[in-house]
């Protein structure tokens, strides 16, 4: 299985899954014409993505879902909640589905799990790919660390998680308190040292790659979500990579599975 993280924060997300000929994406946060370019950029035919499959309704996950699915004819999959807060979904290939339930494609498996964010059915996703065994799991958007997310992190090869904020730059932040009670809320985002903790107590000799994703732009900084992520994991059996996400470009491919090898490559395009 390869993995490419197309971009990842506020201003959207997506993730595109790749075992043998089977292509998925896992959110679709972005304009058809950003898509397009990020996918051109290694060199995937938006048309090759068989499916894609929303985590939840904000606009910054499904921005481009219904438009790309209509342009190229992706069968989207998203939970009940998600479709109703979607209007754009109208029209487009849409296959519902319940937090909990697993999806079968061509060559990987889906299971997904309730998260526990401000949406009406949010969800995160561990793909398996069915050849290998090889399992990668997306999990964002998560205000904190329920029994879902913690099976979502476990004995998987490739783990792409929220560290969304430093809890000192949010409170010194732009954000009016409200805002900033929100994302700091049970059903907000997760913070740099809940998600560190998190990795440190999902650890296995398996995992081989994290990558720390949905970081705030005001609120976060790549080095200071790595090196905190980092810190907890040094005194555990990780030998692996810790990534940051980028929000404006494409980083990637990761080979799940694979013994970490240098930082994957990464591509960056302007907007």
């Amino acid at each position: 299985m390869r993995v490419w993280v197309l971009g990842s924060g506020s201003g959207g997300n997506a993730v595109l899954l790749e075992a043998g000929a089977g292509r998925i994406l896992v959110d679709a946060g972005f304009g058809v014409r950003t898509l397009a370019g990020r996918l051109a950029a290694i060199g995937v035919a938006p048309e090759s993505i068989e499916a894609c499959v929303l985590t939840h309704e904000h606009t910054d996950h499904v921005k481009g879902a219904a438009a790309a699915a209509r342009k190229w004819g992706w069968a989207v999959h998203a939970t009940r909640g998600t479709i109703a807060g979607t209007p754009d979904l109208v029209g487009a290939r849409v296959h519902p589905f319940a937090a909990g339930a697993s999806l079968a494609f061509s060559t990987m498996d889906v299971a997904t799990v309730g998260t526990p964010h401000d949406a009406a059915e949010p969800v995160g996703v561990v793909v398996t790919a069915r050849a290998t065994g090889e399992r990668a799991t997306v999990c964002t958007d998560i205000g904190h660390v329920s029994d879902g997310v913690r099976a979502l992190c476990r004995d998987v090869d490739l783990l792409i998680l929220e560290s969304n904020h430093d809890e000192g730059m949010l409170r010194a932040g732009p954000y009016p308190p409200v805002v900033q009670a929100r994302i700091a809320g049970d059903r907000g985002h997760l913070a740099n040292r809940h998600a560190a903790a998190l990795i440190r107590d999902s650890m296995t000799p398996r995992l081989r790659h994290v990558v720390l994703a949905h970081l705030s732009q005001n609120c976060n900084a790549p080095a200071l979500a790595r090196e905190t992520t980092e810190r907890e994991v040094k005194r555990t059996v990780y030998r692996g990579e810790v990534t940051t996400a980028l929000p404006d470009a494409v980083i990637g491919p990761f080979a799940v599975g694979r013994p970490a090898t240098a930082a994957a490559p990464q591509y960056r395009l302007d907007l």
